[in-house]
Formats: C-alpha cells, structure tokens, sequence
C-alpha cells in the first residue's frame, strides 16, 4: 500500500519515466510472446523459433537497464532525515523501489498479452484481415505456463535488479570485504588495523594507557569522538560512524579514472577481428534473422556484438578524459566546473552514453547487410529496433537528471556564492559539446570499421 501511496503521489516527470517503462515492458513482452507464437506455428523448425527467442534478450536487457535508472531517480527510493524513525531505513526503501518497479513492467506485460490476444483473434475476431495470424499462430490453443513464464521474465529481472542495485551497504569508513565484526577493548566496535600479541597488554603499563584513554570519552559523553590522539607506537582508535550526508544506498562518485579503457579496447580490437576472419572464410553457416529479409552467419554478429560492447566499456573512461582535457591549458572558472562535473559523473554518465553510441554503430554496421531492393524491416524487427534506441536514449536522459540530482547540493552552494545561473547553464552546454565532440567521430569511425568487413 505504501508503494501504491507513493507511485499515485509523484510527480509528473516521475510518472512519465514509469510510463516509459511500462511501454517498454510492453514491447518486450509482446515480441517474447510472438516468438512463441512462432514456436507454435512453426513446430517443425525449432531452431528458428530459438532464434527469435535470443534476438529478443536484447530489448529485454534494454528495457531492465531502463527500469533500474528510473528507479535511482525516484524521490520514493532516496533517504531523508527521519525516515529510520518510522521504518523506512534503507532496506526499506529498496522494498518499495523494486515493488513500484514490479507494479510498472507488470502493467506493461499484462498489456502485451491484450494486445497479443487482440491480434490473434482471442477477443473480438481477427482484425487487420487475418495479416499477422499465421505468425501470431492464430487459431491454436495458447500454452498458458509457457505464456505466463514469458510475460514475468520482464517483471522478475527488472524487480531484482533494482534491489541489486539499490540494496544497503556498509559504509563505514574502516569496513573491509571478509572482515568479521567484533568487539575489542572497552566496547570498542571493529576491528584494528593492527592486532595486539598476548604480552601487549601488561608491557610498561599499556593497560594503564588505555584505560586513561578510554575513561576520557566516558566522562564528555562523546565517545570515540573524545579519545586522546594515540601516541607513538599506539594504535589510533577507530570510529564506525557514517557520514551523514552520504547516501547509504548508493556509493559515492569515484574521484580516479575509471578502469574499462584498456578492456574496452582489447574487446573492441576482438570484435574487428572476428568480423575480418568471417568475412574471409567461406564455409560458414547462415541464417536468416528475425523479421528481416537477409542472412548472416554467426561469427559476424559474435564480431559485431563485441564491436558495440568494447564501446560501451570504453565509454566511462572516454568521459573522464574528456573532463580532464576540459580542464586543461590554464582553465578558467567555467572550463574548471565543467570539467570536475564531467570527473565526477564518468561512470553515471559515460555507461549509457557507451550504450547508446553502441546501438548507433551496431544499427550503422547493420545495414551492410541489407538488400536495398528489398523490404527489409518487417515489423517485429522494427519494434525491436525502436525499443532498444528508445531504451537507449531513455536512459542516457535519466542518467542525466540522475546526475542533476547528486550535484543539487553543490549547484545550491555556487548560487549561495554568488554564481550566476547562466554560468550554470554554460557550464552543462559546454559538458553536452565536448561529449558530442568525442562520441560523435568516435562512433562513426568505430561503425565504419565494423561495417568494412561486411562490405
């Protein structure tokens, strides 16, 4: 109820992004139905109906990275003072985030099957002239485990990824991965850098020492935050106490380069090079993709998928360096912002844009192997099509007002200073020109050489 309270209470640009996905999970859900539509009227090649299964896991991981960047921006899912107080702590709260996400891709999926059984002739007859029966297997009895099992994969990987991602972590500045919580001398929480042997305590009256410093915090009342500095020799007392301006559902914004440079090239140079060894031999087996008019063999679409996917790991890297070029040859206060902006938000932003460069050089790259006198889109693939640059775009532009969001507090002190609010603006067009300067000739010369083996 809470989650329907705060879904019904939202903004309208929070209701726009839901509806976005409910659309998206739509389209997914509807081309999952038609390949088993395929399936059942088509018994006698399963292979191809196999096909259609796998061509559409790519508008279903499009519209799950959809789901999970809508869901980092809903104001429902972000901690604020005095929530803990009435049960709304962090686990909470990603409750609440993957149940909104659940309710929108389900509304979406139960919408896929109206539709579905619309054009099958289910509800009120055949319409369109009986056009799209024979791939929709009108007439047939429809499988309902099979159906229902399509329709929950949207619901199901969106509502657990977003609890995969906005799940509590511990961040204490001192916790460590595989390190067990205990409790050491006088109550103190955690554990030390360095560990005591057995005659530490009783050598010149180390137990004295700590017993006067620990008696110190006991008499102010302020904990750990009262202990006396440690002396030479002595370990330093560790405090367990967040910050409390940190958000205990997300991690802050990494301040060094991101490290998918070096990955992204090497598989991006591995997706040339299987499309250059495809186009060379001749003894490949070809099949005809979903919905489209022409063939290609495998090793050209493994060559192709690790082309786009090299970009997009390269992407956050790209994005940091850009921001640093930004700030450099002597910057003034607007290079300076914009460039330490762009450091910041490098992963946050550099992921869907890596992405949505990657679906526009895959789409180049692709039409290489289209026959221009022939029809070569049919409508389930260009459904497909239009859902994942849709996603694609979608999310880049969550990602964005994602980003606006973190920097509120840091916009808010520059006004405070005295900034004026076209600095602001100049500052955010001059990030959008130096991302489109790099992405934009960088695409089209990784297109070009995925395309080249093709021709």
């Amino acid at each position: 109820m809470l989650a329907l309270r705060l879904t019904r209470t939202a903004r309208p640009a929070v209701h726009l992004r839901r509806l976005l996905v409910t659309l998206a999970s739509g389209g997914t859900g509807f081309l999952l139905l038609c390949s088993l539509g395929h399936a059942l009227s088509h018994p006698e090649s399963p292979s191809a109906s196999a096909l259609r299964l796998a061509w559409s896991l790519t508008p279903l991981a499009a519209t799950v990275h959809l789901a999970v960047a809508v869901s980092r921006t809903d104001p429902a899912t972000k901690p604020r003072p005095g929530l803990s107080s009435i049960g709304l702590g962090p686990a909470r709260l990603m409750t609440i985030a993957a149940t909104t996400t659940a309710l929108s891709t389900t509304l979406g999926s139960l919408l896929a099957l109206l539709l579905f059984l619309h054009l099958r002739g289910d509800l009120t007859g055949i319409p369109f002239d009986g056009a799209a029966a024979d791939a929709l297997a009108a007439g047939r009895p429809l499988p309902l485990p099979a159906s229902v099992t399509l329709l929950s994969l949207v619901p199901v990987l969106a509502s657990a990824s977003v609890a995969l991602v906005l799940r509590p972590r511990d961040t204490r500045p001192g916790a460590t991965r595989g390190t067990a919580r205990s409790y050491g001398r006088f109550g103190a929480y955690g554990r030390s850098a360095a560990r005591e042997t057995v005659g530490a305590y009783g050598r010149f009256g180390a137990h004295l020492r700590g017993g006067r410093a620990a008696s110190r915090p006991l008499r102010d009342g302020h904990g750990a935050a009262g202990a006396a500095p440690a002396r030479s020799g002595e370990t330093p007392p560790v405090t367990d106490t967040p910050p409390q301006d940190q958000d205990p559902t997300r991690p802050p914004a990494p301040r060094t380069a991101p490290s998918g440079l070096p990955w992204g090239i090497a598989t991006l140079a591995a997706g040339l090079a299987v499309e250059a060894y495809a186009s060379r031999t001749t003894q490949n087996r070809t099949f005809e993709l979903p919905g489209l008019t022409t063939t290609a063999t495998p090793a050209v679409l493994v060559g192709l998928a690790l082309t786009v996917l090299g970009l997009a790991l390269a992407a956050p890297a790209l994005t940091h360096l850009t921001g640093r070029l930004l700030q450099s040859a002597g910057p003034g206060a607007l290079r300076l912002l914009a460039g330490r902006v762009l450091m910041e938000e490098a992963t946050r932003i550099g992921h869907p844009l890596g992405i949505v460069c990657a679906v526009a050089s895959a789409a180049y790259a692709m039409t290489t192997l289209y026959d221009p006198s022939e029809p070569s889109f049919g409508p389930l693939a260009t459904l497909g099509t239009v859902l994942v640059t849709g996603c694609a775009l979608a999310t880049l532009l969550t990602a964005a007002v994602e980003a606006r969001q973190a920097r509120a507090d840091t916009t808010a002190a520059l006004v405070r200073l005295g900034a004026p609010a076209t600095m602001l603006r100049t500052a955010a067009a001059l990030r959008a020109a130096a991302l489109l300067t790099l992405f934009t000739p960088l695409t089209l010369l990784v297109a070009e050489l995925a395309a080249l083996p093709l021709r």
